[in-house]
């Protein structure tokens, strides 16, 4: 359900704001704020994580959500919406980069054996992926209802079911098993002996997530829409199909990372994506566009459940909560302030300089990581 109201959001946020008056620098502020309001709040939970119960923090996360979306269907004036994004679980990168994800990946890791580790987080990003999609597909609501229906009040019932959604996911964790708990063999406590490995990793992935940050969902859309001239239904419907291309390469992620690594999956299916990527600034209709976005899709998403997986075997059982969250912050402060730098570009010139400015990173991100992590298996390589 969350990453079904993600998906949409992404899309729905910049045509919203658009709507409103507000340029693409003001959506990238908007998205920045959203991001970094999301980095803080998780750094805050990494550093109490191992007192506060799992299925807690889960709850009160379900509650903020709701109140964002309910915050954005009422509201209009821009200091108040960039209040509530920066306070709110607001995701206008269309993946999971809220406080859900090291709580979720926490409570994965605490109830699967070492071998199904990367299986699960496959499904689980699958999950996402798909419904993630669907939630993309669904904006185009804004455009066919448009004859009957103004603009700006579907937008409004949107964020409104984003609050809803929030409400049921909030409904559906008070009823999680005492199991997701860390119990009393391993109670979390913080990073201790894998503190190197881990602020290493979260170095690099905030040069990932940098590049993220430039060419997330809701700044993608304002650029394909001012270089395409396309609507929000044919942008909706790209993101409904490479979304779905995601989905499915997460099951190609779990037999790769078993033949080659962990490591080796993570960084050989990213890289080429990376050069898809800068390849699309360059494309000259919205086919050839679409095509590399797909191809890009295809590849790019790999990494997830593997990258996740990983954290979670380099470190000690007890250490994993911290460790979610720590890796999980300098990617969504690197990817927060990002967006604004993006926004900036694309009112300077519709030529596509975040994707390539994103590609390039992305592609030195991933040769680093093979340079410095490929002798560091986790248990299931040894």
């Amino acid at each position: 359900m969350r990453a079904f109201g993600d998906g949409y959001v992404a899309i729905l946020l910049p045509v919203h704001l658009s709507r409103l008056g507000y340029d693409a620098f003001g959506v990238g502020l908007v998205s920045t704020a959203s991001l970094l309001g999301s980095a803080l709040l998780t750094l805050a939970l990494g550093m109490v994580a191992y007192r506060i119960p799992r299925r807690r923090a889960l709850l009160a996360a379900g509650l903020l959500m709701a109140a964002t979306g309910l915050g954005f269907s009422g509201i209009e004036a821009f200091w108040p919406l960039l209040v509530i994004a920066f306070v709110g679980t607001l995701n206008p990168s269309g993946g999971d980069v809220s406080v859900f994800l090291p709580l979720e990946h926490t409570v994965l890791s605490h109830v699967v054996a070492d071998e199904e580790r990367t299986a699960v987080f496959a499904r689980y990003s699958f999950v996402g992926a798909f419904f993630g999609a669907l939630g993309a597909l669904s904006v185009g609501v804004v455009d066919w209802l448009a004859p009957v229906i103004a603009p700006g009040t579907t937008s409004a019932v949107l964020f409104g079911l984003y609050g809803l959604l929030g409400l049921l996911t909030f409904v559906l964790y008070r009823h999680l098993s005492p199991q997701v708990e860390a119990g009393t063999d391993n109670p979390p406590a913080p990073l201790g002996p894998s503190r190197g490995i881990v602020y290493r990793l979260a170095a690099l992935f905030s040069v990932d997530a940098f590049g993220g940050g430039l060419v997330i969902n809701a700044l993608l859309t304002l650029w394909l829409s001012e270089r395409f001239g396309i609507g929000v239904a044919t942008i909706g419907a790209i993101f409904f199909v490479t979304s779905l291309c995601s989905a499915v390469s997460y099951f190609a992620a779990v037999p790769l990372a078993k033949r080659f690594g962990l490591i080796n999956t993570m960084v050989f299916t990213h890289l080429p994506s990376s050069i898809f990527l800068i390849l699309t600034a360059f494309a000259p209709t919205i086919w050839v566009a679409f095509g590399l976005l797909i191809l890009r899709s295809l590849l790019s998403q790999m990494d997830v459940p593997t990258r996740s997986s990983y954290v979670m075997a380099v470190v000690r059982p007890e250490e994993r909560p911290a460790a979610a969250s720590v890796t999980a912050v300098p990617r969504s402060l690197a990817s927060a302030v990002a967006p604004l730098l993006s926004g900036w570009l694309l009112t300077m010139s519709p030529f596509g300089w975040p994707l390539v400015l994103a590609g390039t990173l992305k592609a030195l991100y991933d040769l680093t990581l093979l340079r410095q992590f490929s002798a560091i298996k986790p248990p299931e390589e040894r």
